[in-house]
């Protein structure tokens, strides 16, 4: 231990320019996902600058080329194009041989394979990781499915909508005494993308220090449950089932989306100080010494009452109206936009977390930024792939083939 602290002492370390390829430069990872849970993952990889190899089939590639809306004038689909940017497109067959040892040489190049295939599937071909861990030992490989790699359900296709269902997202999600409803957004699908991302940085930090990869199993239902948190300790621990509330908070009172003059909007208090503070801009001072409405436990209990009143209050105003009223208090409130309405805000715009890349056989296109962003990291933004665009390159550049050797594969339907 002495000996490597030591060693560490004399490294020196740069600082990052921007001019700098991004945090995961170097980094390389074949990408065997489709669709949503997979896709989002590995986009993430390649906005941080790893070089992200979309292995795609070639017939047809990724299903979510195929699906509406396009983006005007061209076949690009906009759900494609949203997670896909900053990729390389590689076409080949694995249901060949030839395909199968190709990607097993890239398996080797590569510092990670992700994959989201029903679990079994790539065993048939030899990509599985009992496959690849003797020849890639380095190979850090994670698996994303619906519901992981044992188990009875283990051979289920895994999307979203099916995984909520399990979860208990559908019948916890949707207005009081109404039908269950699924969030617009795939949240198990994305949640999933990014368990699996802190799990992949865990496992390259790992063989840092031993020099080895791992296997790592990223699932739909597992994530689902673990998103229940203070209602799975609530059923697990009290026995309490939880019900569909429309916006309100299970154990916070007031907090909710209100109906105001002109739409809505959405405003609380979490505490017993803001809701003296909440009462105050209301109006209605009274109800911070209401016995029923003392503390967090008693608006909670009481919620109907406390309800009641404060609601018809909300009608009063238009949401801008309220809006001003708030801001400047430590009261958390939000008007309840539309997509519109929020790529008008001003926060939005300064921030700049809208983007243009310039796709082709589209033109300029807009694209949201990522989530998080490094200093003095400058990403240079490439638009998302058509299919097999880098198949050439990639197989040049990366495995040494020939062009002699392409056409051949080509010819032989290997790839694309």
């Amino acid at each position: 231990m002495i000996v490597r602290l030591s060693h560490l002492a004399k490294r020196t370390f740069s600082t990052p320019s921007a001019s700098s390829n991004g945090p995961l430069s170097g980094i390389k990872i074949l990408d065997l996902t489709r669709i949503l849970a997979g896709p989002s993952c590995t986009m993430t990889f390649a906005d941080f600058g790893a070089d992200v190899y979309k292995i795609e089939h070639i017939k047809g590639g990724d299903g979510t080329r195929n699906w509406a809306p396009f983006l005007k004038g061209s076949k690009m689909s906009s759900y494609f194009v949203s997670l896909n940017r900053n990729k390389k497109s590689v076409c080949v067959n694995f249901q060949s041989v030839e395909g199968q040892k190709l990607l097993r040489d890239f398996a080797q190049k590569c510092d990670v394979l992700i994959e989201n295939y029903v679990p079994g599937v790539l065993q048939k071909y030899g990509l599985d990781y009992d496959s690849l861990k003797n020849i890639a030992p380095r190979l850090v490989y994670c698996s994303i499915t619906g519901f992981g790699s044992e188990g009875p359900y283990a051979t289920k296709p895994g999307v979203d909508l099916i995984a909520a269902s399990y979860t208990a997202f559908l019948n916890m999600t949707g207005p009081k005494n109404g039908e269950p409803c699924r969030t617009a957004v795939s949240t198990i699908d994305l949640m999933t993308g990014l368990h699996a991302e802190g799990a992949i940085l865990a496992a390259l930090l790992e063989r840092h220090r031993t020099g080895y990869g791992r296997k790592i199993d990223a699932n739909l239902f597992s994530t689902g449950i673990w998103a229940l948190g203070a209602y799975a300790m609530n059923y697990l621990n009290l026995g309490l089932e939880a019900s569909r509330m429309g916006t309100e908070h299970e154990s916070v009172v007031p907090y909710k989306s209100f109906k105001s003059k002109d739409g809505y909007i959405t405003a609380g208090a979490i505490n017993d100080h803001q809701f003296n503070e909440f009462c105050s801009i209301l109006s209605v001072p009274e109800l911070s010494a209401d016995k029923r409405f003392l503390s967090c436990k008693d608006r909670a209990e009481n919620r109907e009452a406390l309800y009641e009143i404060v609601e018809p209050i909300f009608c009063e105003k238009t949401t801008t109206e309220w809006c001003e009223l708030l801001s400047g208090t430590s009261l958390p409130h939000a008007p309840l936009n539309t997509v519109s309405q929020l790529f008008d805000d001003p926060h939005l715009k300064a921030v700049k977390i809208v983007k243009e890349v310039d796709q082709p056989s589209v033109g300029t296109v807009k694209v949201t930024d990522s989530a998080v962003r490094f200093n003095d990291y400058a990403r240079d933004w490439r638009p998302a792939p058509t299919l097999g665009q880098h198949t050439r390159e990639v197989l040049m550049s990366e495995l040494g083939y020939s062009d002699e050797e392409i056409d051949r594969l080509r010819n032989a339907d290997v790839i694309r």
